[in-house]
Formats: C-alpha cells, sequence, structure tokens
C-alpha cells in the first residue's frame, strides 16, 4: 500500500526585518517645540510589507495609546479595505507613514494640519527601504496633495480617478467621522471604488 503524504502546511506569511530607518525616525524631536504633547513619532513597517498606509498625522488618541489609526477613522479605513485589525497592525504585511509622524494639536475646527517637516525629512529614505509595496493608500487631503503631483483640484477628482492608479496606489478621503456627509453625497466611493480597493488588498494580504 502506497504511503500516505503528509498535508502540506499553508505557507506562512513573511515576517520580515526590522528597518533601521524606522527605528531612526521614531527617535525624531526635530518638532519638539511645536507640538503640544511632546514628540511621539508613529510609523510601522517591515522589509515585507505589502502595502503603505499614508495618512496625515496621529490624532489624540493615537498618540496616548501609541498606536496608529487607533480610533474611528481608523475604523473606517481598515473597514473600507477589508482587513482586519491583525492584518492591519501586522508590520509585516502593512506598513504605515503619515504625513506628520506626531500628534500635531487641536485646532478650532480639528486636528492641526500634520507637522510639514516630516515628510522632506524622511519619506524618500522610508520609502527606498520599502521594496515589495504592492499598494499605497494615500487618505485625506495633505497626502493627496504631496502625492498627486498637483493633478487634482480636490480628493473627490482624486478619488475618482481611481481607475487611473489602480492596483499601485488609490487616493481616498481621510476616513474620519466628519466626512460622513461626503459619503452621503458621493454614493460611487462606496459601490464603485471600495469593492475594487478590497480586492486589491486581499490579493497583497494573501
Amino acid at each position: 500500500m502506497a504511503k500516505k503524504q503528509p498535508a502540506k502546511k499553508p505557507a506562512k506569511r513573511p515576517v520580515g526585518r526590522a528597518l533601521p530607518i524606522l527605528t531612526e525616525a521614531r527617535a525624531c524631536t526635530h518638532c519638539a517645540s511645536e507640538l503640544p504633547l511632546g514628540p511621539k513619532p508613529l510609523l510601522a513597517g517591515k522589509s515585507s510589507a505589502r502595502i503603505l498606509i499614508v495618512g496625515q498625522a496621529p490624532g489624540r488618541v493615537a498618540h496616548e495609546t501609541g498606536k496608529p489609526w487607533n480610533d474611528k477613522s481608523g475604523e473606517r479605513l481598515r473597514d473600507w479595505l477589508g482587513m482586519t485589525d491583525d492584518q492591519f497592525y501586522d508590520e509585516s504585511v502593512t506598513a504605515i507613514v503619515p504625513m506628520g509622524f506626531c500628534f500635531p494639536g487641536t485646532g478650532k475646527s480639528g486636528d492641526m494640519p500634520p507637522r510639514p517637516e516630516c515628510a522632506p525629512l524622511w519619506h524618500e529614505r522610508i520609502l527606498k527601504s520599502l521594496k515589495h509595496i504592492g499598494l499605497t493608500v494615500y487618505a485625506g487631503k495633505y497626502a493627496m496633495e504631496h502625492n498627486a503631483g498637483g493633478a487634482y483640484a480636490s480628493v473627490t477628482e482624486a478619488a475618482k480617478a481611481y481607475a487611473d492608479h489602480l492596483p499601485e496606489r488609490i487616493f481616498l478621503p481621510h476616513p474620519s467621522p466628519r466626512n460622513n456627509l461626503w459619503l452621503k453625497k458621493n454614493p460611487w466611493f462606496e459601490r464603485d471604488v471600495l469593492p475594487k480597493l478590497r480586492r486589491r488588498a486581499a490579493e497583497l494580504v494573501g
């Protein structure tokens, strides 16, 4: 009788290695005098990361907990991507490199804009170290304006052009609850864009 072959074990997700540039960036104090709660750069990612999230800047809850996207905006973003918390926070899968690394403080109508120093100081070197990114998600106005090369007058325009950019990248409105009205006015986003975004993220998460 032929010997029964053992069942193949499912392939393990690559663990990836820690990135020295992220360790360096997490120690940055360049804007310390401008930050109301002090510097606390929040970034994530390992060498094997497949999805890159470029948002605006950590909110107060993220700053206090030391966990990026740890709020209602993060819950919505994970829903848009079709990712679980475990998948989203697995640095071997997902890298998080916002426009501003630290909580910038609160203004009259919400959080202040990201500090403008972070992207010129750090982004080029960090992004060069992320060699396996298959999808970059730009969330919000500041990420769009910095990375769309002036091609769009608004986030709405950029989001509508999703077919021009997928599967490599996509521009999204910020997932903040403050944008609930935008979502109601633009039903095409949930109908047309999110299924394609989730499909691409699922391909990369595996």
